[in-house]
This record gives C-alpha cells, sequence and structure tokens, in this order.
C-alpha cells in the first residue's frame, strides 16, 4: 500500500495532491505549445526569424540538463521542496518573458522558464510513482496525460488569439495564476514521508560536465563549426569518467544496463525529436505556407496533442492486458504511419488533413511515451526513482532540443525569406519537406527502440534485481542512520 512507502494513503489526501500535479503539468504543457502559433509574431516584433530556434532550443536545453539534477535532488533532498522551487521558477521566467523589450530579453525569460519545467516534470511524475500503484498509475497517468492534451488544446488557441487579436506578451503573463495555485496547493496538502529521501552528497563537478556538454552540443548544432563539437566531446567524456568512477554521481549510468531502462531512455529521447518538429513547424507550414491564420494553425497543432491523451487515457487498460513491449511497439507503429502520411502534404494540401495526420502521430505518442516511462519506473525502487525518471525525462528534454536545433538548421539553410526576413509560400515548402523527412526517418528509429525493450518476464526479473538492490542500500542508510 502506497501509505506504507510515502505516508500518503488514502484517497482523500491523494486528490488534492494529483490536483495540484495537474496544474503544475498544465504549467509545462502550455509553454510547450502556447508559443508555437505565436513565433512568426513575435521574431517580427523583436528579432529576425533566424532566431527562433533559439526562442525553443534555450528553454528546452534548460529544461534538459536540469531535469537529471533535479531527479537526483529529489532521491535526496524529497520531492515537495523541488517541486516549490520548480513552480517558483517557472513563475518568474515567465514574468521576464512576458516583460521582455528585446529578442535577448525573451530567451533569458525563456532559460528560466526551463529550468523550472525541468523540475515540475520528473519530479510530478516521481511523486505520482511514489503514491499510486502500479495499477492505479496507468489510470493517474491517463489524467496527467488528458491535462496535457487539454492544455495543449488550449494552448495553441490562445497562443493565437492573443497574438492576433491582444498581445502575444499574454502568452506567459496567463502562466502566473496557475502556478501561484499549484504551489499553494502543494505546500499546504502534500506531507511528504522521509521514506523517499537519503543523505547522500551531490554530484556538482558530473552536473557541471553534463550541463556544459550539453549546451557547447547545441550550440554546435546551431552555429555550425568543429571546434563546438570538440569541446562537446571533451565534456561529455569527462561526464562519463566522472558518473563511473564517482560513488555518487547525477546520473548512474549503470542504470542503463537495464534493458528496459536503456530502451525505454532511447525511445523517449526520439519521442522528443518528434514532438518538438511537429510542435513547433505544422504552424508554420499552417501559416506561411497555407495561408492560415495563428488560430486556425493552433487548431492544427491541437489535433496532434488531442490524439496523445485519449491514447494515454488508454494506454493502462492495453499494458496491463499486453505488457509495456507490445502497447509501445502499437504506439511507435502509428508514430510511423502518421509521420509517413505527412510526407505527402504539400502547398495545396488541406488544413483538415494536416489534423488528421498529426493526430495519428499523436495517438501513437500516448501509446509510447506512457507505458515506456512506467515500464522504467516500475524497475526502479524508492529511492532511485527520481532518478530513473529524470533520467528518462532528460532524455527527452535534449531530444527536444537537439531536434529543434537541427530541424532549425535544416529549415534555415533550405529557406527563402521574403523582403520581411520571414519566410513565405514556395520560399519555405522545400525545407518543410525536409522536415517531414527527417521526422520519418526518426520514426523508424523510434519503432527499433520500442522493439528492444525486454518482454515482460525479462522485464519483471529487472524489476525484482532492482527492488533487492534498493531494498539492500535502504538496510544500509537505516543502519548508518
Amino acid at each position: 500500500m502506497p501509505a506504507t512507502r510515502t505516508g500518503v494513503g488514502l484517497r482523500s489526501e491523494r486528490g488534492p495532491i494529483l490536483l495540484s500535479l495537474m496544474l503544475s503539468t498544465a504549467l509545462v504543457a502550455l509553454d510547450a505549445t502556447i508559443i508555437a502559433t505565436a513565433s512568426t509574431t513575435i521574431a517580427r516584433e523583436l528579432g529576425s526569424f533566424n532566431q527562433l530556434p533559439w526562442l525553443f532550443s534555450t528553454y528546452l536545453l534548460a529544461q534538459a540538463v536540469s531535469t537529471p539534477v533535479y531527479g537526483r535532488l529529489a532521491d535526496i533532498v524529497g520531492r515537495k521542496r523541488l517541486m516549490l522551487v520548480g513552480i517558483a521558477l517557472f513563475f518568474v521566467g515567465s514574468a521576464v518573458a512576458g516583460a521582455s523589450v528585446n529578442m535577448g530579453m525573451l530567451i533569458a525569460g525563456r532559460a528560466i522558464q526551463g529550468l523550472g519545467a525541468g523540475a515540475v516534470m520528473p519530479v510530478s511524475m516521481t511523486i505520482t510513482s511514489d503514491i499510486y500503484t502500479l495499477e492505479e498509475r496507468a489510470q493517474t497517468q491517463g489524467y496527467l496525460a488528458s491535462v496535457w492534451g487539454i492544455s495543449s488544446v488550449v494552448g495553441p488557441t490562445l497562443g493565437g488569439v492573443f497574438s492576433q487579436f491582444v498581445s502575444w506578451r499574454w502568452i506567459f503573463w496567463v502562466n502566473l495564476p496557475l502556478a501561484v495555485i499549484a504551489g499553494l496547493m502543494l505546500a499546504f496538502r502534500y506531507h511528504e514521508s522521509k521514506a523517499t529521501a537519503r543523505r547522500e552528497p551531490v554530484d556538482y563537478l558530473g552536473a557541471l560536465l553534463l550541463s556544459g556538454g550539453s549546451t557547447v552540443l547545441l550550440l554546435g548544432l546551431l552555429e555550425g563549426g568543429w571546434p563546438w563539437y570538440a569541446g562537446a566531446v571533451v565534456l561529455l567524456g569527462g561526464f562519463v569518467v566522472r558518473s563511473r568512477t564517482t560513488r555518487y554521481p547525477i546520473i548512474d549510468l549503470t542504470i542503463l544496463r537495464r534493458r528496459v531502462v536503456g530502451a525505454s531512455t532511447a525511445a523517449s529521447l526520439l519521442v522528443g525529436v518528434v514532438v518538438v518538429g511537429l510542435s513547433t513547424y505544422v504552424p508554420i507550414y499552417a501559416q506561411e505556407v497555407l495561408g492560415f491564420g495563428a488560430l486556425l494553425a493552433g487548431f492544427a497543432l491541437a489535433a496532434l496533442t488531442i490524439g496523445w491523451p485519449i491514447s494515454a487515457s488508454q494506454a493502462g487498460k492495453v499494458y496491463l492486458r499486453a505488457g509495456f513491449r507490445v502497447t509501445s511497439l502499437v504506439g511507435a507503429s502509428l508514430v510511423l504511419v502518421g509521420s509517413l502520411l505527412m510526407l505527402l502534404l504539400g502547398s495545396g494540401s488541406s488544413l483538415v488533413l494536416v489534423g488528421v495526420f498529426c493526430f495519428v502521430v499523436g495517438a501513437g505518442m500516448g501509446l509510447t511515451a506512457v507505458p515506456t516511462l512506467i515500464a522504467a519506473q516500475a524497475s526502479a525502487g524508492a529511492t532511485e526513482r527520481g532518478s530513473v525518471t529524470g533520467t528518462n525525462m532528460f532524455a527527452r528534454s535534449i531530444g527536444s532540443a537537439v531536434g529543434v536545433a537541427v530541424l532549425g538548421a535544416i529549415v534555415n539553410a533550405n529557406t527563402t525569406l521574403g523582403p520581411d526576413g520571414a519566410p513565405h509560400g514556395p520560399g519555405i515548402m522545400p525545407a518543410m519537406r525536409y522536415v517531414f523527412i527527417a521526422l520519418a526517418i526518426v520514426a523508424v528509429a523510434l519503432l527499433g527502440a520500442t522493439a528492444a525493450m525486454p518482454k515482460d518476464r525479462q522485464a519483471a526479473l529487472e524489476r525484482r534485481r532492482a527492488a533487492a538492490a534498493a531494498a539492500a542500500v535502504e538496510t544500509k542508510a537505516e543502519a548508518a542512520a
């Protein structure tokens, strides 16, 4: 029973906590999609179209490099503190972004938002994993996925409405009341047990090497040039050496040897590429190629985020019967089908057709992302669950950051800009074709990653071994205390 592990067991006690987590998830979900339909408007007011990749990449990179640190800290100092820190950072970043007077200030605000999102996503999922059983997680993950879906549907629509009729600044200011409500609910209703924390040092050197290496790699992808890549190799190589030699690494690379964790982490990285690719460039395609306004472009993107929660809410029922591997294989197959259908789009395609193809991809994502994450969590004990979740979320974030950088470079290299510095119609269509081809290739790799997941019997054996190892760690910790 979860009460023995977390101190939170009754449904009446867990309900407000879940609601707070849902609101916190809404914070990140809104900003993951709300800016997409307004990006062209923002770029025209504050800077050139070529700076758009930074607007997305800065947020994603900050989220990516901070996620494993928060995941590790959640195992050491507990979940509640980290969630409150993440919500506070997201509040500050949203305020700065909304008040921006130039692109540099907006990018800085997005970076602070990303640091907050780096805590919100993995720690909220870890708390859910703490207070609900494996069977219950199927339903609660469906709730969280539904919040993501609702926020993602509302997000593009709000982004279009704000940028077209009011001001794009409200895209960020709308986060402020949500952050206050979520923070207060969590502060007063979540009473965390000390069983979820343990006294261990934080590997700040490892965190610095990982953050620095990831940042330099992204700069190389955005700016080009072998010195960036050489620096990334040195820093990330140092991180690997540090992780293998220190007793308490920021990311325990040995957990990736578990087949279920390694495969689910690879799948999460590829999911990040597909999601950010479609979220970024479907609205641009709908506006600049098909000629629709920001509001209708938001509806096209909403189809992607409607399919995700619908399938995610049913994923639990499927994987409890068919297993994690079969469920994720079905989902990855749908992602591949939807990505291949996107290759049929052209300069005269119907917006409804764009929405249908995005819906297929979203439905596949719901059957892939949720089962792979829960499978990884199920392989971990209570004292390492935050690290496992953080590693999985880190992979998705770094996939999104690298994906938007690579796709941005592809678009910039193949786009003809108009007199106003923005692409129009035929000038951007060749680039969109390359983007859709790249996403189809990534979808093939995603199918391969899910196929590498172990069958249920092998995964169960890995879970038993991990549980035994975690129990031994807890026994030593209690003896030392």
